[in-house]
């Protein structure tokens, strides 16, 4: 195999592809072959390297120097400088979380130091499609000591010992989960890989698959030894072609290296992996959901028990995993239950992948232990708010978590922390909000994208849901009265008692955690019928400052409904009967005469 001094690696991630990665990739390769050096410098695509917002990011390999806003015309000078001469290009380099830190190595800066990865442990250093990359890192040495090594038994035991909890959202007991799965006798089990991400503002378990697809097929095969499977099935968005893509490849390599199919590793164990395609719906990432579709059914859930480690699949015992939970497994298995228990906190063990989204300079995904407070996520490795702004409140576990602010900031994050203080630990999806934002808006937004995924099966949900969003309707435009915020938080509990999946249960979450920590916003909309941040369009009122206006009629012009009536040096003025708050006239005043309140 050839040795190159040098590796130049180009994340392949969707984010970074969407901005041209793979041309930057060809460019460098053009730009190295001219010189001759391809003998020497090796240019590789691979997976995320976590700083999304900065993309496309290239690293240069041993230097460590992190490039990030490469442009393919970037390419040339990159070769003459740093691979030739081996000078650093200082205005590509990332200058860390408040562009005053070290630039020479990430691992000093705030957004790499405090994060352990384990799950992510092998995206932004491997070619996800070559099969000898991560089997070069400790690749399917996991599975082999499980095959040669241990009894199926002892593989649950590590995995019980490890305290991994599913990191799906539910935080389940891997261990227990798949111990019940491997008491339950069959003549077929089964293995499923729920990377069903549905969340708005989450990618880490596309980012796995698309950086690391061996991790989760390894992690497969180990849990079907353990629990005395045969068959894997993946359970993935059809949304995520690049991770489909990369899937395909790696089932493909696997079972040509003799990792998939039978006598594996020249043992008589045999484990196979199939795909399976969801349409988008979120309430089948709820396991006996996503069971239901992949047996051709209407993805809805049903009652428990029978639990799927029961009857699952097709009526068999099934074990279903997030991405992120499986990837972890190899991990487990070659560095000890022992090791991963030694990271997190007691209860919550291990490290927790984020998908950072909203309001914050890093943009991205990162993996920290439990036990990181929200204050070091957001304003360490986060970077901070955007343009310097206030931070107000922060989004944890997708549409069905709750928002926390200021006083939440030095929680440490785990999965019983996050439920006491009202929000919850979901999939990952972290979205951070600035003093722009409001509240009651964003109670809004999230329950309309929970009615438009429910499956409509319990009534709780499929008309609760649709009544909450109704009343939020409603205060935001103005028509709110203080008895409605009683009635906001009664049916949200009603609905959190009654529904029938997790879907129903937590949706009321936002609703109800912003009515905990902004009630202050929700009295303002229906007393004051006023927004605070000036967010509701309904609540918002257009005025013309009498002694700031010239008379210029830049916004008389600018307004599409001729609501602005005024001589030329003259005060205008604007009719609010007439008046669409479009913001035209607050864009074209050169004199800050129009004030919004």
């Amino acid at each position: 195999m050839a040795k190159f001094r040098m590796h130049l690696l180009v994340c392949g991630g969707s984010t970074c592809r969407s901005s041209e990665s793979d041309l930057i990739a060809e460019s460098l390769r053009r730009e190295i072959e001219e010189k001759g050096l391809q003998a020497e410098v090796q240019v590789i695509m691979t997976g995320c390297f976590g700083l999304c917002g900065k993309g496309p990011v290239v690293r240069v390999m041993p230097d460590n120097a992190f490039y990030v806003g490469v442009k393919p015309e970037d390419a040339p000078v990159i070769v003459a400088e740093h691979v030739i001469k081996g000078r650093r290009v200082q205005r590509l380099l990332y200058a860390g979380t408040a562009g005053k830190e070290p630039v020479s190595d990430p691992k000093h800066n705030g957004f790499h130091r405090k994060q352990i990865r384990i799950a992510l442990r092998n995206c932004g250093f491997i070619n996800p499609e070559d099969i000898d990359e991560y089997i070069a890192r400790d690749g399917y040495a996991a599975l082999g000591r499980c095959l040669t090594e241990m009894s199926p038994a002892q593989v649950v035991e590590q995995i019980k010992l490890s305290g991994l909890r599913g990191r799906g959202g539910g935080g389940f007991p891997t261990g227990l989960k798949w111990e019940i799965a491997s008491r339950n006798k069959a003549d077929q089990k089964y293995v499923v890989c729920n990377a069903d991400e549905g969340d708005p503002g989450a990618f880490m378990d596309r980012s796995v698959l698309e950086g690391d697809p061996h991790s989760v097929l390894e992690a497969m095969a180990i849990c079907g030894y353990a629990i005395g499977a045969t068959q894997g099935l993946i359970y993935i968005r059809a949304e995520y072609p690049l991770a489909i893509q990369r899937l395909k490849t790696a089932i493909k390599q696997a079972r040509d290296y003799g990792l998939l199919g039978e006598q594996i590793l020249g043992t008589n164990f045999m484990f196979d992996i199939e795909m399976r395609y969801g349409a988008g719906a979120f309430v089948c990432g709820e396991e006996t959901a996503l069971i239901h579709s992949m047996e051709g059914e209407r993805g809805e859930p049903t009652n428990k028990p029978p639990f799927p480690a029961e009857s699952g699949f097709l009526g068999k015992p099934t074990n279903v995993n997030n991405v992120e939970t499986l990837a972890s497994v190899p991990v487990i298995i070659n560095k000890g239950a022992g090791w991963f228990s030694s990271i997190g906190t007691e209860k919550s063990k291990g490290t927790k992948v984020f998908a950072l989204a909203g309001k914050i300079n890093n943009v991205g995904l990162i993996e920290v232990p439990m036990g990181t407070t929200l204050r070091e996520v957001i304003f360490e490795i986060g970077g901070g708010i955007k343009n310097g702004r206030k931070f107000k409140a922060v989004q944890t576990g997708g549409p069905s978590g709750g928002c926390l602010t200021e006083k939440h900031l030095d929680i440490a994050i785990d999965f019983d922390n996050l439920i006491a203080a009202g929000s919850m630990m979901g999939s990952g999806g972290m979205i951070v909000m600035d003093e722009d934002d409001c509240m009651v808006s964003v109670a809004k937004f999230f329950l309309e994208f929970t009615v438009e995924e429910s499956c409509g099966k319990c009534s709780p949900c499929r008309i609760g849901n649709k009544r909450l969003h109704e009343l939020l309707t409603h205060i935001t435009k103005g028509n709110g009265t203080m008895a409605d915020l009683e009635r906001l938080r009664n049916m949200s509990l009603v609905i959190k008692d009654t529904s029938l999946c997790g879907l129903g249960q937590s949706s009321p979450n936002p609703v109800l955690s912003t009515l905990a920590n902004f009630m202050d916003e929700y009295v303002a909309h229906v007393s004051e019928k006023k927004c605070p941040s000036g967010q509701c369009r309904d609540l918002m009122r257009y005025t013309i400052i009498y002694d700031k206006c010239v008379g210029c009629t830049a916004c008389a012009r600018a307004c599409p409904v001729n609501a602005i009536s005024g001589e030329r040096k003259e005060v205008h003025f604007i009719d609010q009967d007439k008046c669409i708050k479009c913001g035209a006239c607050f864009e074209k005043c050169k004199f800050a005469a129009v004030l919004i309140n």
